[in-house]
């Protein structure tokens, strides 16, 4: 007799716990939000026929030898039709995705060097990494020998992990999932990896991932799963294919994978060079203004370029040397943000004694502040902080109380101010 027996199902958090155990012995992350996180991901690149969206994953690290590229082996082994590169044009990129053999996991070593100042920016791989985070993504492109061309769509919608020096373009970032590795402590080791020995053993695992991926198509392709609190708009796109496994999975994933989301998601909002315009609103509103209607372009400059925590003393102008933010500086930034009325925020002229200088108002930034900088209690509470000197060694936030205070000789409150 034939053994008829069904087979028994995957148990989805136990084999997930598995694919976490394997990264461990090979990788030390930052947190144990990041194990969650790329584990995550990996089971994700096995769904990306149900899946109309996908999250980069980006191993940074601001200098080498902080387990990057090691990181994005392991991710190799694990990962359905692996394509491992660390230079590709956008056009070879546009064919490996549209070819016959399946959806590709595309793997960028060293993506520094694609984006770095000597790539020129790499426009074309740029929006092919922009683009293909949605199903549906194609780029129009000419095929053909000689003068015989023809346009053609090509797609790019794939799974795509990265690891470089330093940061990534704004846009990318934005659609990634971010781990900022770094150098092991001396108290943290991990098993040495030997291609030869290993590989074998993270090919099995993701053979099972394959099997236990391929009975979870209509369920993550119907799946809407719920977002953590806060977590909205672009953050919300990236982690909620990361989430549909994590609740496919079930056991502890769903609770780890949504901790794990708020952590990463708050870290990146944080650590992100791309905002410097937000950084700007969030200083003006927590540490320059507080709590005063106007203020000179000169004294925003002393309060921003006094803050040690803040980039304003040493900003980058051609990417080699740097030098203080400077009042055209200010105002370029700022003018990317308009009023109610929809025009650009831009300094006005400000009456302090017997001059007319020019400076910002409050109400002009005040609907910048409400749209783009955070409600979180850590950032509204920064001016608490001691973290600069103004005048007669006073707090930041010291000074501006003295301007809720009426003077003596009658002067303007902003006098008070700036000195």
């Amino acid at each position: 007799m034939n053994d008829t027996t069904p087979a028994a199902p995957i148990d989805g958090a136990a084999l997930l716990d598995e694919v976490e155990a394997f990264h461990r012995r090979f990788n030390v992350f930052p947190t144990e939000h990041a194990y969650t996180a790329v584990t995550l991901w990996d089971a994700h690149a096995h769904l990306m026929d149900a899946l109309d969206g996908t999250a980069r994953l980006a191993f940074l690290s601001p200098e080498p030898g902080s387990g990057k590229s090691r990181a994005l082996e392991i991710v190799e082994t694990l990962t359905p039709r692996a394509a491992t590169t660390v230079n590709a044009s956008a056009n070879a990129l546009f064919r490996l995705v549209s070819a016959d053999e399946g959806t590709p996991t595309l793997l960028f070593d060293e993506i520094d060097t694609v984006f770095g100042p000597k790539a020129g920016g790499n426009e074309e791989v740029r929006g092919f990494l922009n683009s293909g985070y949605r199903r549906g993504a194609k780029s129009l492109r000419c095929i053909g020998d000689g003068n015989d061309q023809k346009a053609g769509f090509f797609p790019s919608f794939c799974a795509v992990a990265m690891a470089g020096l330093g940061s990534l373009p704004d846009t990318i970032l934005t659609r990634s999932v971010i781990i900022r590795m770094r150098k092991k402590a001396p108290n943290e080791k991990c098993e040495p990896y030997r291609r030869r020995i290993h590989e074998k053993e993270g090919h099995a695992l993701r053979d099972r991932l394959a099997e236990w991926t391929a009975t979870l198509q209509k369920q993550v392709a119907e799946a809407w799963p719920e977002m953590p609190e806060g977590v909205t708009d672009r953050p919300a796109d990236v982690w909620e294919p990361l989430l549909a496994v994590a609740d496919a999975a079930g056991g502890h994933w769903p609770d780890r994978g949504r901790a794990a989301c708020l952590a990463l998601v708050k870290a990146a909002s944080e650590g992100d060079e791309a905002s410097l315009g937000v950084k700007l609103l969030t200083d003006l509103r927590d540490r320059v203004f507080c709590g005063v209607d106007r203020m000179p372009t000169a004294a925003i400059l002393e309060v921003l370029l006094s803050l040690d925590d803040a980039p304003w003393s040493d900003m980058s102008e051609d990417g080699q040397s740097t030098k203080p933010l400077t009042a055209r500086g200010l105002s370029r930034l700022l003018s990317q943000y308009v009023k109610p009325d929809d025009t650009r925020i831009k300094p006005r002229g400000i009456r302090v004694g017997s001059t007319t200088p020019k400076g910002y108002y409050a109400e002009d930034l005040a609907d910048a502040w409400s749209r783009y900088c955070s409600r979180s209690e850590e950032i509204r509470n920064i001016r608490h902080a001691a973290t600069s000197q103004v005048t007669g060694g006073e707090s930041v936030a010291d000074t501006c109380r003295v301007a809720d205070t009426p003077a003596a000789d009658d002067a303007p409150p902003l006098m008070r101010i700036v000195g």
